[in-house]
């Protein structure tokens, strides 16, 4: 028999695949399938195949397969494809993307454990910072390093460990725990002794002394539906039975079983919800919309991606549904992606009304479980024909893919930022589409400036529509001046009298209200009156958000949380002011100015949990809360039919931030907040409150002109330089040390500047230079369209590759940032 060998894709940072041999004793392998792989001295990794073949390495002896751990393929070639694509264009390790691409529950690799020697006697030669692990590893047996770190309070403890491996007070084991648990229950029957009426007369007779037995076996045939029902076999779980008995029946259960009477059996139940539900049909659409509908499916005809332009509240939903409809009918999938989880709530439940259980969901406030399952109904193809998904749903095993929806496809949370891959959702989307021969259709109502562009030169086929469903007008829109009212003092607190006017107006009505601000906390920072001590991250070169609910002051770069501080920590003075506003400014602010309303705030900190979005999106929508505050999770494609006022606090700081980009984002987030207003049966109006009322991107916004603002901004980007007309990359550097590397950054870019010229800028500190400890360098690179991208991204690995071959710059981390947003 010939050698087999598989090139694996292991989960770990480096630009190549691995090569193992298989031993004759393994199943059959297939690409696709999971294996168990040594790597390194006695690591244990669970990686995917990538390609199973007989060429046996020249250079160094292959290790042999562990396990293989799956039957038939999990990932699917298609897949395979892309993650290649993925690695290749986005410039990081198959690995990464295999990180990024798998549930956690489906990857596996060794941890170590650490466990005390009970035959170790010299503690007394022990330092004192050991003897607390030593204790700590003496009560609870094992740990890992982690558990480690956090009870001793070290960032690393592998030097305290080493010390312990070598005087042999600890053991070291390396196992590989399984993560995903097939969900299994209980199910109870009637035996086979007592499926007649005879027999079961026969039962309750024998129960009569038994009154708590004989109960539990009239409750679990009412269960069943009706005697009939119970006699043919019908189960009923543990779990149903239990909740509708008293406490403390499993004993009278028990004995139900011994006399033979009940029979229990376990059974894969799953976690998914797959019990029919009640669905309605299509609406109809409006004329607008029938012919929105028939222009996208004469461009997908035409094998183009679809750019759809439609304004806030045109019913481009609608559109999507039928959509998917004709694409269930062609029993082919549909993929909705969708740029934040808070959308997810409402667009499933009104999806599910129309597809039921064919719908499934997958983003990450689902438990890891849950999506290994939805994982694997779609590899089997059993239920699901919609998936409904933030960005890492494309990654899903897709095997009939006929359709793809980005909606909203302006918006940058489509992109990854950290870690790696960096990759665009939407742009992956269409390579995604072309290798599916799948449908793409991109929809917004403020297209990126790249996607219209790619439009206007029938790279896309352009549909637009811009009347809003049954006629409903856009809002009126009043500028509010913040400046000017400072100076008058006639602001509360932070709000101008147009806004608190019409919010009284809007309350009176009993109409709802949105508040934008987007910024979470109680306030940017805190600063002392007398010195000017502004409190800082020991981190990050950045200030501190004050949190009042939770009165701590935290890094919203790393996390790191301060109880707030009461003095100066320079002077002493307690006259510690906060400046600027947040969210829950605004919520304190709201409530004292309209106590009787109902005030509820949407931002990072009030939505973590699973729940946290449906609860709040369903308190407003059913009219429970009367305004909501939100950061930009409120802009996003949220219909409420009752909001008829949306107020937008503060208009100037995403126009002043120091990115190109900076007024597409901003004409993109003003316009997206105030088509919140009016949805519904009335025309809605938005205060949008701005220090600077002269500004061209508050023109565009007040008059709703985009195709102005896109020929302005095409403009602009043609003569600097910036996409659409050239690619950008960003290439970022960092090192605990700043000159290492400053230095470090200085010769890259040298390097660099020798291949690429003047296309070269940098390098230069970020707008925030430190985070995590780590000092920050980055260098941006601008390529001309008409240039080879890929003959590009190999000359600029090639200079990354020879810069850290030099041991002076071994540490240095680099990270490869294609098409940044």
């Amino acid at each position: 028999m010939s050698e087999i060998f598989v090139d694996v894709v292991l989960p770990v940072p480096l630009q190549r695949l691995f090569t193992y041999s298989v031993p004759n004793s393994l199943p059959k392998i297939a690409q696709g399938m999971r294996v168990l792989a040594p790597f390194g001295k006695n690591k244990q990794l669970s990686g995917v195949v990538y390609e199973v073949h007989s060429r046996r390495p020249q250079h160094y002896e292959t290790k042999p397969i562990i396990l293989v751990l799956d039957e038939k393929p999990l990932v699917l070639p298609l897949q395979l494809e892309l993650w290649k694509w993925i690695s290749d264009y986005y410039q990081c390790a198959m690995g990464e993307v295999y990180r990024a691409a798998l549930p956690s529950g489906l990857k596996m690799e060794s941890e170590t454990r650490f466990y005390f020697n009970p035959d170790f006697g010299a503690e007394d030669v022990l330092s004192d910072r050991v003897v607390p692990i030593l204790d700590y590893l003496a009560k609870e047996k094992s740990s890992s390093i982690t558990e480690i770190n956090k009870i001793t309070g070290l960032k690393n403890s592998h030097a305290i460990i080493k010390q312990l491996i070598e005087q042999n007070a600890i053991f070291v084991d390396e196992r590989v725990p399984e993560k995903f648990r097939i969900k299994k229950e209980m199910f109870f029957s009637l035996s086979e002794a007592v499926r007649s009426e005879a027999a079961l007369n026969d039962a309750f007779d024998r129960l009569a002394k038994a009154p708590k037995q004989l109960n539990l076996l009239m409750t679990f045939i009412q269960q069943t539906g009706n005697l009939t029902s119970a006699i043919k076999g019908k189960e009923i779980s543990r779990k149903e039975l239990l909740a509708q008995t008293e406490p403390n029946a499993s004993a009278q259960l028990n004995e139900l079983l011994k006399k033979d009477v009940l029979v229990q059996h376990e059974r894969e139940t799953g976690r998914l919800d797959f019990s029919e539900t009640a669905t309605v049909s299509k609406r109809v659409l409006s004329d607008c919309q029938q012919t929105a509908f028939d222009e996208i499916r004469e461009g997908f005809a035409e094998n183009r991606p679809v750019l759809l332009h439609g304004v806030t509240s045109s019913g481009k939903t609608e559109i999507y549904i039928h959509l998917i409809d004709d694409a269930i009918k062609n029993n082919r999938q549909s993929l909705y992606l969708l740029p934040e989880i808070a959308l997810t709530t409402q667009i499933t439940s009104r999806l599910k009304a129309h597809f039921g259980n064919r719908l499934g969901v997958y983003h990450s406030k689902y438990s890891d479980a849950e999506r290994v399952e939805v994982w694997n109904d779609l590899l089997s193809q059993k239920n699901y024909r919609v998936i409904v998904g933030v960005r890492s749903s494309i990654f899903l095993p897709f095997t009939n893919l006929g359709l793809i929806i980005v909606d909203e496809e302006h918006e940058s949370s489509f992109k990854q930022y950290d870690p790696a891959p960096r990759y665009h959702a939407r742009d992956v989307a269409l390579v995604l589409g072309a290798k599916h021969n799948a449908n793409v259709l991109l929809g917004t109502a403020t297209p990126s400036v790249e996607s219209y562009y790619n439009a206007s030169t029938a790279k896309y086929r352009l549909v637009e529509l811009f009347e809003r469903y049954e006629g409903i007008r856009l809002p009126q829109i009043i500028v509010a001046d913040t400046r000017d009212a400072k100076r008058r003092k006639i602001m509360t607190e932070n709000f101008t009298p147009e806004l608190v006017e019409r919010m009284k107006k809007a309350l009176k009505n009993r109409e709802q209200i949105i508040l934008f601000q987007n910024r979470r906390g109680f306030a940017p920072y805190l600063e002392c009156n007398m010195c000017a001590w502004v409190p800082k991250c020991v981190h990050c070169d950045v200030s501190m958000t004050y949190h009042k609910n939770s009165e701590s002051l935290v890094c919203h770069y790393c996390g790191y949380t301060i109880p707030t501080h009461t003095v100066c920590q320079a002077c002493g003075s307690p006259a510690l002011n906060a400046r600027g506003f947040g969210t829950e400014k605004i919520e304190e602010d709201v409530k004292a100015l309209f106590p009787e309303a109902g005030v509820a705030r949407m931002d990072y900190d009030t939505t973590r949990s699973k729940t946290g979005y449906e609860r709040i999106i369903a308190d407003f929508e059913s009219g429970k809360l009367d305004i909501l505050i939100g950061t930009q999770m409120v802009s996003k494609g949220l219909d409420f039919d009752r909001v008829s006022l949306v107020g937008i606090l503060n208009a100037d700081t995403m126009l002043n931030t120091p990115d190109f980009r900076a007024f597409e984002k901003s004409f993109q987030m003003l316009a997206q907040v105030s088509g919140r207003a009016g949805r519904k049966n009335r025309q809605g109006a938005v205060v949008l409150q701005t220090g600077n009322p002269a500004h061209p991107v508050i023109s565009y916004v007040y008059h709703n002109n985009y195709s102005d603002f896109f020929a302005q901004q095409l403009e602009e980007r043609e003569q600097y330089k910036y996409p659409p007309f050239y690619r950008l990359t960003f290439i970022v550097l960092k090192h605990r040390n700043g000159g290492v590397v400053n230095q470090a950054a200085n010769q890259l870019a040298a390097m660099l500047r020798a291949v690429f010229g003047a296309r070269v800028s940098g390098p230069q500190e970020p707008p925030v230079k430190r985070i995590n400890d780590y000092h920050l360098q980055r260098i941006l690179l601008k390529v001309e369209r008409t240039a080879s991208a890929h003959k590009a991204k190999t000359l600029i690995r090639e200079n990354i590759n020879l810069l850290l071959s030099n041991e002076r710059w071994r540490y240095v981390s680099i990270a490869i940032d294609v098409d940044p947003v």
